[in-house]
């Protein structure tokens, strides 16, 4: 009887350890994330490169979107909650590091008479004011955008997926997704706009960054 009851202890002791494991794993795992922009928390931001995608679309002679990325790019997040008028955000793209699938298109694309990557290695964005929130996780800042030694403003709506502590990195995190568009003709990049290659190009960013 005592061996039993010996047993029986043990087989109690081993399942709460185990559920004290998983309930410990629990909290390991699962993120904590939140989703209301005043409760994330502030300060500056740097991306997390594996985390980020910058895309850039343009109307194909009608027929459809052509699509492509800059693979290399950096960019920095300074942000307020209790404040969003005084944020900031800044993206530099190094423009060699565009890539659409196709290396001799690309390599084309990124000579003279398109990018000049070797002139103007890098375009930028530097947000300069807030505009208007579109709704509680969706606002629109102004800003500079320079290209091919061109600066002009151009307008980017950024919403805010969330943040909280990511388990893989260990790092708080937050999340965005952001949008523009200009008239590529405003920095000089006219070519075929009149063959019915769009003169419209459409940014979009998806973002993770991390706290410093």
């Amino acid at each position: 009887m005592f061996i039993r009851i010996f047993f029986n202890l043990r087989r109690l002791s081993l399942l709460l350890i185990c559920s004290a494991f998983l309930v410990s794993c629990d909290r390991l795992l699962t993120p904590d994330f939140n989703t209301d922009v005043t409760e994330l928390r502030g300060g500056a931001y740097t991306l997390d490169p594996d985390h980020a995608t910058l895309l850039w679309k343009i109307n194909h002679l009608g027929f459809s979107t052509f699509i492509g990325r800059f693979n290399d790019f950096d960019a920095t997040l300074d942000f307020d909650p209790e404040n969003i008028e005084s944020s900031q955000v800044e993206v530099v793209i190094n423009t060699a590091g565009l890539d659409i699938n196709n290396e001799e298109f690309a390599e084309e694309l990124r000579g003279d008479a398109w990018f000049n990557v070797e002139q103007f290695p890098q375009a930028v964005f530097r947000s300069t004011s807030f505009i208007e929130a579109i709704d509680e996780d969706s606002f629109v800042f102004t800003g500079d955008l320079t290209l091919l030694g061109v600066t002009a403003p151009v307008d980017l709506e950024i919403n805010f997926h969330g943040g909280g502590r990511n388990f893989l990195t260990r790092s708080y995190t937050l999340g965005f997704s952001a949008s523009t568009s200009f008239l590529r003709s405003d920095y000089g990049l006219d070519r075929f706009t009149s063959f019915g290659v769009g003169d419209e190009i459409e940014l979009e960013i998806h973002v993770e960054f991390m706290a410093q």
